[in-house]
């Protein structure tokens, strides 16, 4: 029981008074992260494309006795995270924690998919991200930081009609144990949901790059995305380099693991959205 109380006390000083910068705060496991690091006393900073749900979340971290901030940034284009960084570094802001959860995902068959869509998902999911790493450099090396970076169980394994959804995912865990390795300063923790009860398949993109505008029935079942919240902020506190979470569709990665041949069988024939 002593044991488990100072483990709790430890959690609580790792994040009360730190400041946390979130990408793709304004909804999903962005949204309920923010407001989980808030109850423990982090400072966030959100960022996304709409104003009006950054602001949103932003009463929500407010009403929790934190500060709050929210900023518009568009993932895709270097000259919004450079803007982002310079109004950072302007406002004195020293950053403990961030998350990387903004993304896009898929809908299409592998060669249906226009090269514009893999691209696109490609400067999103994985460039946006490291690009923002490399501008805050400096900081994150004198300070040294924690990165959590929101993979997919689809970043340790391919899967049908998210070729490169699964791709850009792939490419983060390359980055990110990477670095870890090469800098004891810096921390990461490589969150790999499985289907969590988010918007994610409704704004996914067809083979054209049009958001589909439908909810996948493994998405609408999902596991709940403040449990997933939760258990999130649980590895970071801890330290986990990787963590998976989520229902019982993440049986999957340790059939990719161990029993590869399972994992096929099961991947071909089970409903892909």
């Amino acid at each position: 029981m002593e044991k488990g109380l100072n483990l709790n006390l430890k959690n609580m000083l790792e994040f009360k008074g730190k400041t946390v910068l979130i990408t793709g705060g304004g909804s999903g496991i962005g949204e309920a992260m923010a407001c989980q690091y808030a109850m423990k006393g982090t400072n966030v900073i959100l960022t996304g494309r709409r104003m009006e749900t950054l602001e949103k979340v932003q009463q929500k971290c407010l009403a929790l006795g934190v500060q709050a901030w929210c900023r518009t940034v568009d993932m895709e284009k270097p000259e919004s995270i450079d803007a982002l960084v310079e109004w950072i570094n302007a406002e004195g802001h020293k950053i403990d924690f961030l998350l990387l959860n903004a993304g896009i995902s898929q809908r299409a068959l592998t060669l249906e998919t226009d090269i514009s869509v893999d691209r696109r998902l490609m400067e999103v999911n994985y460039f946006g991200g490291i690009h923002l790493v490399k501008a805050l450099k400096d900081m994150f090396l004198e300070r040294g930081v924690h990165i959590a970076v929101v993979s997919s169980v689809s970043g340790v394994f391919g899967f049908p009609v998210r070729s490169a959804y699964c791709a850009s995912k792939h490419a983060i865990h390359g980055f990110y144990e990477t670095i870890a390795l090469e800098y004891p300063q810096i921390r990461t923790t490589i969150l790999i949901p499985g289907r969590i009860h988010t918007d994610v398949s409704r704004n996914a993109l067809d083979g054209n790059g049009k958001a589909t505008g439908i909810m996948d029935p493994g998405q609408a079942n999902g596991y709940d995305v403040d449990k997933c919240a939760r258990k999130a902020i649980k590895a970071i506190a801890r330290g986990r380099h990787q963590k998976v979470i989520g229902g019982f569709d993440t049986i999957m990665v340790p059939f990719y693991k161990y029993i590869p041949c399972l994992f096929r069988l099961i991947a071909r024939n089970v409903s892909a959205r």
